[in-house]
């Protein structure tokens, strides 16, 4: 793919984000706890789900997208359980960048290691929302290796909004919706989103409460 196929590719996924969150019909409450609410509806992408994550984390904007920030080296491997590498393949743009992140097993081994190759682009809006926007791509750099399940991730990310008034408070939205790839039990994979997101949550909330101290 060359710089504007990538470009064009990230770009479908952040006005995705948009859509998801503008769109309030038929999202269904699956999980909910002091952090955040998950809901979710089927997905128009892939034969599964797209979930919502939607939580107030204490925090200015600049803490919280410091945790969130998809860097290689950045903080989100060191207090999200759900990313164990996270790795530069090729810097496309200032904005635009393709890695591959690696998730370790989960469900009690039920689900064995992935490996996702996704092209991200980072949008900043007039508000002051920041977002991290992904979906998958192929990438010469990096075809599937011995194992690692290769999944896919289709348009997901997170939206860090200002909250008026609160300047040390931000809104943190959060879309997955990924086909973990191999033959998993349906059951499986909709008890994992729902949970997995829930310690996203209170992770993410914990380390931003460690940066001020």
């Amino acid at each position: 793919m060359n710089t504007m196929e990538y470009d064009q590719k990230a770009g479908m996924a952040a006005d995705r984000l948009l859509s998801y969150r503008d769109d309030q019909s038929g999202w269904q409450v699956c999980k909910k706890s002091n952090d955040v609410v998950v809901s979710w509806r089927p997905s128009s992408e892939f034969p599964g789900n797209v979930y919502k994550g939607e939580g107030v984390v204490g925090g200015s904007l600049q803490d919280v997208w410091k945790c969130l920030q998809p860097i290689p080296n950045g903080l989100r491997v060191k207090w999200d359980d759900n990313v164990k590498k996270f790795e530069l393949l090729e810097q496309i743009t200032e904005e635009i960048s393709v890695c591959r992140t690696v998730t370790p097993s989960a469900a009690m081994g039920i689900i064995s290691p992935r490996d996702f190759v996704d092209v991200i682009v980072v949008r900043k809006y007039e508000d002051g929302t920041i977002s991290s926007n992904a979906t998958n791509v192929l990438h010469p750099g990096c075809p599937p290796q011995s194992g690692y399940v290769r999944g896919f991730n289709h348009p997901c990310g997170c939206i860090c909004s200002p909250i008026s008034g609160e300047p040390n408070k931000t809104l943190v939205l959060s879309f997955f919706q990924t086909d973990l790839g191999g033959l998993l039990p349906r059951s499986v994979v909709d008890s994992f989103f729902p949970s997995s997101m829930t310690s996203f949550y209170s992770n993410l909330s914990r380390t931003v409460r460690s940066l001020k101290d």
